[in-house]
């Protein structure tokens, strides 16, 4: 599966470049994760991205590109994951069902993080570019990738656009923010491969200044 679906990478996401300042903005509020609640999130986020390569974008998932994907991952693993939701998703039965992760006891706050992002403008919303969502509401990590956990973003501005990959733990995935009737536009690379890509501006090291490194979403608590 990840074979077939590694591909070129996209020329952009979504956005007009504007200058990052504040990579450490996204302190954590009062609806912070937990540890424990962090490391069953990263769980559900990965595994629900995961689904999406699988079987295809779930036609719950409107808005599709890099930005896109992340939202909607947030959403869904903040949710109750009961047998309709399991069921809307195909995790239902069988060695899908016995493979998940433990389900997050949240608060009612912490359920409707995934609606309230900071944006470019200091409102909040259920929308957020993929600028605002490593600015407002990420915080920085490193430009080294050996440090990145499941679940953290990879972020690379292009100049007019900005762009989200997903460390996956084994590999990155990604939306390249087109859709045609024969490509659903989602992709995943292993990072080998990555490292190694002919277009330089795409490669995730320290040399590369379109890569701008990784970054974790503020209300994690690790």
């Amino acid at each position: 599966m990840l074979a077939a679906l590694v591909a070129g990478l996209p020329l952009a996401c979504s956005g007009r470049a504007w200058a990052l300042s504040g990579l450490d903005a996204g302190t954590p509020e009062a609806d912070a994760l937990d540890v424990t609640q962090s490391a069953a999130f990263r769980a559900w986020f990965v595994r629900i991205v995961g689904e999406q390569l699988r079987l295809g974008p779930t036609p719950r998932w409107y808005q599709r590109d890099c930005a896109g994907l992340v939202r909607f991952a947030v959403g869904e693993a903040l949710k109750v994951h009961d047998a309709r939701w399991l069921r809307a998703n195909g995790m239902r039965g069988g060695a899908s069902a016995r493979q998940l992760p433990p389900e997050l006891s949240l608060s009612p706050g912490q359920r409707t993080l995934g609606q309230r992002w900071t944006r470019a403008d200091g409102t909040t919303g259920a929308y957020a570019s993929a600028l605002a969502l490593v600015q407002g509401n990420s915080r920085f990590v490193a430009r080294n990738v050996n440090l990145a956990q499941p679940g953290d973003l990879l972020f690379y501005d292009q100049g007019d656009e900005q762009h989200l990959m997903i460390w996956m733990g084994q590999y990155l995935a990604y939306h390249t923010g087109t859709v045609t009737r024969t490509d659903n536009g989602l992709r995943a690379v292993t990072f080998s491969r990555l490292m190694q890509w002919n277009d330089s501006r795409w490669q995730p090291q320290d040399g590369n200044p379109n890569f701008i490194g990784v970054f974790r979403f503020a209300f994690l608590s690790r």
